[in-house]
């Protein structure tokens, strides 16, 4: 729809009479409608909405990647943690222990290789200090990154594997309601409707178009005289409009709209197989992580107590000193496997959370927008 004004000055040849000056003011208000009798419109509009879809799905799978990467390095923080204190108490029981020795050298019950051993193995052990020094640096500042601060903007939040629980019950749901929850699956899903939409659009356009356009106004010589008796003027057009030959460029955009629709078919497919996957890969390790840290606690407790053991067994000169380093070596592989199995059981159960959706359905402003009021009832 639109309206029109306009005002002529104009000097004029009358047949015999002398050219005289004139003056016209026109006034008119036009419509005009194209019916979308093959639904191209309609299609168009359809794939519009399908873009904007597949937007907001990307848009909340972008936050969910964001989630699970900040309890992830939450996770990471508490286990380098954990493994720092775990290597500066193996280092104390090693600095005793040298302590012991020096004590049994002075005293003729050691050997000075024996001291010497026991120094390397001590100075190995202080060695692994600075690599997870430098990792749990490295997790602060992808912390604080993923924040939104700066790296002198340290969140106060200190984490460690024992201030973290498991949650108490699982997002356990039916696989049929991955397919809604899912936004990369969501996102895909609205891709292939954008698709396919697209083909309708790519039809329609190889069929005649069709215009309707109407005109309504007033033709005076003065403004005054204007929409008067006598100075109504209209006019009402219908057209139809056929190209001829166009050098097959609507075939072939055709045949890519249906070739870009094979690909996103073939993509959403891909996208409902990689999440049926994800949660099958999170439920398997999550059953098997559950008694590998059973596993680990057990033998943790055994080294200790086996190196509780040698240790007195060496002061009391019953054993030698590769047993004693035999043993520590147990205790602290046994203490950074325990603390490798937490860290594992966390990391699964966040892969679960990410891989089932991660509860974005539970936010009613995302549920009004995307309306997913059957993922909305679970």
């Amino acid at each position: 729809m639109g309206a029109t004004a306009s005002a002529t000055r104009e000097k004029a040849a009358l047949g015999a009479f002398a050219p005289q000056l004139l003056t016209v003011n026109a006034a008119s208000l036009s419509v005009s409608y194209a019916p979308d009798v093959f639904g191209g419109t309609r299609r168009q509009i359809e794939s519009d909405a399908a873009q904007a879809e597949y937007q907001r799905f990307e848009l909340e799978a972008t936050y969910l990647t964001l989630t699970a990467n900040v309890v992830n390095t939450a996770v990471t923080l508490a286990s380098v943690r954990d493994r720092i204190a775990a290597t500066q108490e193996i280092i104390r029981i090693q600095t005793a222990q040298l302590d012991l020795i020096k004590s049994r050298l002075r005293l003729g019950a050691a050997s000075g290789a024996d001291m010497l051993a026991q120094e390397a193995n001590l100075a190995q052990t202080r060695a692994t200090l600075p690599p997870l020094q430098k990792q749990l640096d490295q997790a602060r500042n992808q912390m604080t990154a993923y924040l939104g601060r700066f790296p002198n903007q340290e969140p106060i939040e200190h984490f460690d594997l024992t201030g973290l629980h498991l949650p108490e019950e699982l997002p356990v749901s039916l696989p049929s309601s991955i397919v809604e929850q899912r936004p990369d699956v969501r996102a895909a899903e609205a891709q292939l409707h954008e698709a396919s939409a697209n083909i309708g659009v790519a039809i329609a356009n190889e069929l005649p178009q069709f215009s309707l356009t109407g005109s309504l106004g007033s033709n005076a010589s003065r403004l005054a005289d204007l929409f008067t008796s006598g100075t109504g003027v209209w006019s009402l057009v219908g057209s139809v409009t056929q190209t001829i030959f166009d050098a097959g460029a609507r075939r072939h955009r055709k045949q890519a709209a249906v070739a870009a629709y094979d690909e996103s078919a073939a993509h959403y497919r891909g996208t409902v197989i990689d999440a049926f996957q994800d949660v099958s890969n999170a439920l398997h390790a999550l059953d098997t992580d559950a008694d590998a840290l059973q596993e680990q606690v057990a033998a943790e407790r055994a080294a200790l107590g086996s190196l509780n053991l040698t240790q007195t067994q060496y002061r009391l000169g019953a054993v030698g000193y590769v047993n004693l380093l035999t043993a520590q070596q147990t205790y602290q592989n046994a203490v950074l496997a325990r603390v490798s199995a937490q860290a594992a059981r966390y990391s699964d159960t966040v892969a679960l959370f990410q891989a089932l959706g991660g509860g974005w359905w539970n936010r009613t402003e995302t549920i009004s927008q995307a309306g997913v009021g059957q993922a909305a009832s679970k």
